[in-house]
């Protein structure tokens, strides 16, 4: 029985992800740079060259797997944008999410923080949509609290990119990173800095201030 082009499309993408899959664990387990295609081909019993017909080189699927993190997180903070509570409840939300899920990778996931690493320089494409996508929310956010009249009028859009700017040194994995190792910070202290700073955000924003 022959397979229509549809059904060939559905086998592909299967493979595709279980590609993925087989990545992603040995990512977490060996570690980015210690993983070889082979070892991916290996742990889903295919060829490396099988592998090839997929993914061109194992910093393809590399890719991959960073938009999927990345989508698994701008699709939370959207939801917290969209979500209820006053703006600057749902703009610290966002803010502290993001920096949460660094955290996270710095701390539980160290291994994964390589490969993020290494996407973040490798393939700046699929990071730069995640920029834009977290940007997009906090300009929802702020274009709510000026509706509503808790924010001064600003331009939703060029207040989102100065908060972005403004608490990189939270976002940025390599910047956090930086500051566990080097400035002796832990986490405890790192959130409480946080939160001075989403306060002194919210003040700057309000029609009061």
């Amino acid at each position: 029985m022959r397979t229509t082009a549809s059904e060939q499309e559905d086998r592909a993408a299967a493979t595709r992800e279980r590609i993925l899959d087989a990545a992603w664990d040995l990512f977490r387990t060996l570690g980015y740079q210690k993983t070889a295609v082979a070892d991916i081909a290996r742990e889903i019993g295919m060829s490396p060259a099988n592998v090839y017909r997929f993914f061109p080189s194992k910093s393809a699927i590399n890719e991959a797997i960073a938009a999927r993190l990345l989508e698994g997180v701008a699709g939370d903070l959207e939801s917290i944008a969209a979500g209820s509570g006053s703006a600057g409840e749902r703009l610290k939300a966002v803010l502290r999410t993001l920096h949460d899920r660094h955290l996270a990778l710095f701390f539980s996931q160290k291994r994964m923080h390589d490969m993020v690493s290494a996407a973040m320089t490798e393939h700046w494409g699929v990071v730069a949509a995640f920029i834009a996508r977290i940007e997009a929310a906090l300009a929802r956010i702020v274009a709510d609290g000026i509706a509503a009249g808790d924010f001064a009028p600003v331009d939703p859009a060029t207040a989102a990119r100065m908060m972005k700017q403004g608490t990189m040194c939270w976002m940025h994995p390599e910047l956090i990173a930086d500051a566990l190792d080097k400035r002796a910070m832990d986490e405890a202290q790192m959130a409480a800095e946080l939160e001075e700073m989403l306060d002194l955000l919210i003040r700057g924003l309000r029609l009061d201030s």
